[in-house]
């Protein structure tokens, strides 16, 4: 519905296709003591698992709910959020922690209808990014930063969120990569999530492929840059904003001692083209990711490699149909320079 902001579905809901426990099964989960299910059981699950969990029974439903362990799992999943102001935006949700989840964890798998984002007076005038970084499961950098959508600046400006200040940098115990199989280790052993929020509608989204797309070092800087990206729809049958791409780049720099330094992170939002946004045309497809259905949050990682590879193949489809476009005017550009100069050549002679 064309600038709705009506609440997300919450993961994990039981709905009637789902196959519940019979009567036998319940009256057997009901027999162990309740304070073992909540403090040793439920407390020990992720996200998807407690969500699976309460779809077993009325009585797991009822234990599974309880906002304490939607909180901690939040916390767990996302240390950043555990700034102040982020925790209280998340506490306005529908359905608080259990909300916030349901919308930061699955992908955006159908974006909303909102017509026109130019005429859209509905558009976030606040996101907020939430940002965590881990090297080998142990967390290196998180970080909060809100960036205001209103002034004409934001508006035609490229848009791009940069967590660190030129001169900023994060130590970290990520090796110096002087062989492949530091490379190798980033790959596999770095994760990034970053949570998109809009403070006013009450919706977040994860905009990071969790581990990284690629891996490369600068020849000339040294610096070794670790892209994660994801793929959302812009709208647009045909433009090259029909598919839009969210490009997070973390730049590591050596140090003395032997470790690289955290230098920046930023996002950017890129077309089929391979032109970024500006901060107006961001915007507009940002809150229509935020307020789309979101999938089950199975195979993530899987899901977002596919979709960027997906992304990559239209964008060279595009470059290469458009380059044979310029090479036929070319050619024909030199046919009529041709043309005039022999016709030129037999009215003088």
């Amino acid at each position: 519905m064309a600038g709705s902001s009506a609440s997300p579905p919450v993961l994990g809901r039981c709905t009637a296709g789902i196959t519940t426990v019979d009567q036998n099964s319940e009256a057997a989960i009901s027999i162990v003591h309740q304070d073992i299910i909540e403090t040793h059981i439920l407390t020990r699950l992720d996200g998807p698992t407690l969500s699976s969990a309460s779809c077993a029974s009325a009585h797991l439903n009822a234990l599974a709910s309880q906002e304490n362990l939607w909180t901690n799992i939040c916390l767990s999943t996302w240390p950043s959020i555990a700034s102040p102001r982020v925790s209280h935006v998340f506490s306005k949700f529908h359905q608080s922690s259990r909300s916030f989840f349901s919308d930061a964890f699955p992908l955006a798998i159908e974006p909303a209808t909102l017509g026109d984002s130019s005429e859209n007076p509905n558009l976030p005038s606040e996101l907020i990014s939430a940002v965590d970084v881990y090297y080998k499961k142990e967390l290196i950098f998180s970080k909060v930063v809100e960036t205001e959508t209103v002034s004409a600046w934001f508006n035609s400006s490229p848009f791009r969120v940069d967590l660190l200040d030129p001169k900023e940098a994060v130590s970290t115990r990520i090796p110096n990569p002087d062989k492949d199989d530091t490379y190798r280790d980033l790959e596999e052993d770095m994760e990034l999530s970053w949570i998109m929020i809009d403070p006013i509608g009450k919706r977040a989204m994860n905009l990071s492929s969790q581990r990284p797309v690629t891996v490369h070092r600068n020849w000339l800087s040294g610096e070794v840059q670790v892209k994660f990206a994801s793929v959302i729809a812009g709208g647009g049958i045909g433009a090259a904003t029909e598919w839009v791409q969210c490009e997070v780049v973390v730049t590591c720099g050596g140090s003395a001692g032997g470790e690289m330094h955290v230098r920046e992170v930023s996002l950017q939002l890129e077309d089929m083209d391979g032109m970024y946004l500006s901060g107006k045309d961001s915007l507009g497809i940002l809150k229509r990711g935020l307020e789309g259905k979101r999938g089950k949050g199975k195979r993530r990682e899987m899901e977002r490699k596919k979709e960027v590879e997906d992304f990559l193949e239209r964008k060279r489809g595009r470059t290469e149909r458009r380059m044979k476009r310029e090479g036929t005017l070319d050619m024909l550009c030199v046919a009529f320079g041709v043309l005039a100069f022999v016709s030129s050549a037999l009215f003088f002679f």
